[in-house]
This record gives C-alpha cells, sequence and structure tokens, in this order.
C-alpha cells in the first residue's frame, strides 16, 4: 500500500476546489492509498475565523472521513526539533516534515520552498 503526507495547503486548495488537487486526492483516494494528515496541518486547516459553525464541522467531518491523522507525538516532537535547530524552519512545517519522515511517506504539498533542503524528505508538488 502506498502512503503520503499531506501539507495544510493542499487541503486548503481541495476545499476550495482547485480541479489538480481535487483529481489527484480524489485519484488517490479510490486507488486505496493511505494519506496521511499531520494534526499540526488539520489546526492549521481549521483555524480558518471567517467560517460558520456549519463549515468547521463539515471541514472536520471531510478530515475524518478521508484521512489518517498522525497525532504530534513525542518521536515526532523530537524528530520535528531537530529539523528546527538544523534547518532553521518553522515549527508548523517542521512538524508536518517529521511526519512525513516519521511514518516513510513524500510529502504532498504546494509550498516546496521550506522543505526543500531537507535530506531524506522525498516532496511531491501539485
Amino acid at each position: 500500500m502506498v502512503k503520503m503526507t499531506v501539507d495544510a495547503n493542499i487541503i486548503i486548495a481541495y476545499l476550495a476546489g482547485d480541479d489538480l488537487v481535487v483529481r489527484a486526492l480524489s485519484e488517490w483516494r479510490s486507488s486505496g492509498q493511505s494519506i496521511f494528515l499531520p494534526t499540526v496541518a488539520e489546526t492549521e486547516i481549521l483555524s480558518f475565523s471567517s467560517w460558520t459553525d456549519e463549515e468547521r464541522l463539515s471541514t472536520e467531518k471531510f478530515l475524518e472521513e478521508n484521512f489518517v491523522s498522525i497525532p504530534f507525538d513525542r518521536s515526532i516532537a523530537r524528530l520535528a526539533a531537530e529539523l528546527r535547530r538544523f534547518y532553521k524552519i518553522k515549527l508548523p512545517d517542521a512538524t508536518i516534515a517529521a511526519t512525513a519522515l516519521f511514518t516513510f511517506s513524500p510529502l504532498i504539498t504546494r509550498n516546496d520552498h521550506d522543505f526543500k533542503n531537507i535530506k531524506n524528505l522525498q516532496i511531491i508538488k501539485i
């Protein structure tokens, strides 16, 4: 089974109806691939203050039904701390990258700039 980790910007693009992202996620899901969602990415997605309660609840349901939540535990925290120390990246980016590394999965993102120098991190940009 193929697995991958998604960045928050991929989910945001999906929710905005971006055709390329909608097609890619739909194909991956229909082929049975495991798509991991770091809890920090979920936090970023659900933090939009302009959403109604209905929009937030609908998005929560979408995330629960379509992605495997990967919690920010001690192992990922330590790996993220190492990435922050070495690559000088922001905590959310370090956490997302650490999740991909921890799960041995490529990171699907639209923002490869913040991740491009991380050794052993496979990036798929869409």
